[in-house]
């Protein structure tokens, strides 16, 4: 706890999306919030938006595919607030061009940078912190396509995610000893605006039909409300409408 009594949360990706809404729900329950992303206007936003909420939230400008950036930023937040009780690493991109077709390498080098390489950034960069609490928890964003594989994410955007829950595993088994535990959250299709980069862009109807940013902004919540003895590994949650059970037109690529 910090001295005002909060847990402190770190969350990338946290101007827009799932991280937004992660920010929210987690301030809602307490958390002293500090959210990171590349859009500096974006974060400032979620912040003003928390705060007049009532809660505690501030902002770091941040591109987590730049590992000494990310360790800063730890470093700032442990410097204000003591500690760091929660990283949420849900900072993530995909390309329009994403078929073995059309994938370009420069494509694949910045899906990896961002998508798996910003995760690991951030992991270290919290580490010593939460080794030295014997305490800390971390919910790495995966994918649906984290666990099953299909054409349209694409095969760089599949591959990074399917890592990254090989990563969380591997956490667990190596941290337990020290009282860490990582979650990877595997949403279905969520309506956020990463969508508008796919190569055919859901329906407003489709979209309303997905889940929504504050559906895993409550599963996060959920997640980082469990008690310190409690490890939940991995969650895997979808749209009751899931379009990857159903052959579309709109699916198939």
């Amino acid at each position: 706890m910090t001295k005002n009594g909060k847990r402190v949360a770190w969350v990338t990706g946290g101007g827009s999306g799932i991280g937004e809404a992660g920010a929210e729900a987690l301030a809602a329950d307490g958390w002293a919030v500090v959210v990171s992303g590349r859009r500096q206007s974006a974060l400032d936003n979620v912040v003003a938006k928390i705060i007049k909420a009532g809660g505690a939230a501030e902002a770091i400008a941040l591109d987590v595919s730049n590992a000494a950036d990310a360790q800063k930023a730890a470093d700032q937040i442990v410097a204000r607030h003591g500690r760091i009780d929660l990283l949420v690493n849900n900072a993530g991109i995909n390309i329009p061009k994403r078929s073995w077709k059309d994938m370009e390498l420069e494509g694949w080098d910045k899906l990896v940078q961002v998508n798996l390489n910003g995760v690991l950034y951030c992991m270290r960069a919290v580490l010593p912190t939460m080794r030295k609490q014997q305490d800390g928890a971390i919910i790495n964003v995966s994918s649906w396509a984290g666990r099953h594989v299909s054409k349209m994410p694409g095969p760089a955007y599949t591959t990074t995610k399917h890592a990254v829950l090989a990563l969380t595993h591997s956490f667990n088994m190596d941290e337990c000893v020290n009282g860490l535990r990582a979650c990877c959250l595997m949403p279905g299709e969520v309506a956020t605006p990463i969508l508008e980069l796919r190569p055919v862009v859901p329906s407003k109807e489709e979209q309303a039909k997905m889940l929504q940013p504050e559906d895993l902004g409550r599963t996060i919540a959920f997640i980082a409300s469990m008690p310190a003895r409690v490890c939940i590994n991995e969650v895997l949650i979808s749209p009751t409408h899931n379009r990857g059970f159903i052959q579309t037109p709109n699916n198939r690529d």
